[in-house]
């Protein structure tokens, strides 16, 4: 019999996989319909523009060929440009490369900064595709503890004290996934200086970027002109231009980084999908319009869901839901089910709600009081429809209790 990884037998499962089996096979009635906010999935599809030009880059022979190692030079030279404008510093192409979506842009990025035995800072609640690589690769990841009384925002001197000598890396994702919280430019600065200060990476993840609640600069990190010796910024193409399977992201880095992810890279995939890399470029070049009404769209769904989701609970319902916290894509929501774990809940809600969200277990140890909401997948209208399930869920549970 052959002998399996133990690294990678002991990892977690794919949590959306497991979630989506709990509704497989199942049908739903006209007048209670799935609702699925467990993965994060823009509700609409990429423009007619988009489609229509990438149809037609198919004809071209080199769109079937592989592309430089680090991504289409047109790309990395368009994303630099955009990034330098929105961020205020000095970045250039040298200092991107594409991936084959923000997944791999962490695993790269991991390969090129730790090995086994090595330590990351990873807070709670963290991205589970973060602490499933960190385990399958042997790294041991450090958890800053949630806090749900500062809307999910992870302590820098709590940080501070988990660094050792065998830490590489800082990983904050803003805007957040699960919790969707957005991290205080303030933060971000601090995080930074403790970086740099120890001489370690701060891996930030902005996958979210382009749903944030305002045009507001979020940081001033690549203003620092030595930015390149701490910062790891990691993005995605796939939510904004709706291209989610089409897996196109990319790493920012300093050159001497840049090396190694190149090493990585051309071992994994040699380059990003080129069909991707196709759609990304156009969508930089031509779909400004069409991203600014989503963002604007997805600005008032947020704040749809925010009005009522607060009102499920709080000062007035001390024993019902609580809005933790949200922002682009998600919502964090504590459970009001003492002695209940958020597998359970969740899996109630899917089974006798026909709501499918995804616990807070999944997202790492101590996360049992709350479920993940990703109403990014849905219109706003549907809001009053997810509230309406959540308080009869309450409403079922007292009734058992009675």
């Amino acid at each position: 019999m052959i002998m399996l990884n133990p690294l990678l037998t002991a990892v977690a499962a794919p949590p959306i996989a497991e979630a989506q089996r709990w509704v497989e096979g199942r049908s739903f009635p006209a007048d209670r319909p799935l609702i699925d906010l467990a993965q994060a999935v823009p509700g609409y599809a990429p423009p007619e523009a988009l489609v229509a030009h990438l149809a037609e880059r198919l004809r071209d022979p080199a769109v079937h060929r592989y592309t430089a190692i680090l991504g289409l030079a047109e790309l990395r030279a368009a994303l630099a440009a955009r990034f330098a404008r929105y961020y205020g510093g000095a970045i250039g192409p040298a200092n991107i490369a594409i991936t084959a979506g923000c997944n791999q842009a962490f695993c790269l990025a991991m390969a090129a900064l730790a090995r086994p035995g090595d330590q990351v800072v990873l807070p709670l609640p963290y991205y589970f595709n973060h602490r499933m690589w960190l385990d399958a690769t042997g790294i041991e990841a450090l958890h800053p503890a949630f806090r749900p009384d500062a809307g999910g925002v992870p302590d820098v001197d709590e940080v501070a004290k988990l660094v050792t000598d065998r830490t590489r890396a800082i990983v904050l994702v803003t805007p957040n996934n699960p919790t969707g919280a957005i991290y205080p430019a303030e933060t971000l600065r601090a995080f930074y200086e403790l970086a740099k200060r120890r001489g370690i990476a701060l891996v930030l993840d902005e996958t979210y970027i382009d749903f944030l609640p305002t045009d507001d600069r979020p940081h001033d990190l690549f203003q620092d002109p030595d930015w390149g010796s701490t910062v790891v910024h990691l993005y995605s193409f796939s939510k904004v231009f709706a291209i989610t399977g089409h897996r196109v992201g990319s790493i920012t880095a300093g050159p001497a980084l840049m090396a190694q992810i190149e090493k990585a890279m051309d071992c994994v995939a040699i380059c990003a999908p080129r069909i991707g890399q196709e759609a990304a470029l156009f969508g930089l070049d031509q779909l400004g319009g069409w991203v600014q009404g989503n963002t604007a769209s997805m600005r008032e769904r947020a704040t749809v869901f925010r009005g009522v989701l607060s009102k499920l609970g709080g000062l007035s319902q001390p024993e019902g839901w609580r809005l933790v916290s949200l922002g682009a894509f998600f919502a964090y929501l504590e459970h009001p089910f003492a002695g209940r774990d958020a597998v359970e809940v969740a899996r109630g809600l899917a089974l006798e709600h026909n709501l499918l969200t995804l616990p807070g277990s999944m997202f790492g140890p101590g996360q049992d009081r709350f479920l993940r909401v990703a109403f990014a997948n849905v219109g706003s209208d549907v809001a009053p429809i997810v509230a309406d399930r959540l308080t009869a869920a309450l409403a079922s549970s007292r009734d058992d209790a009675a």
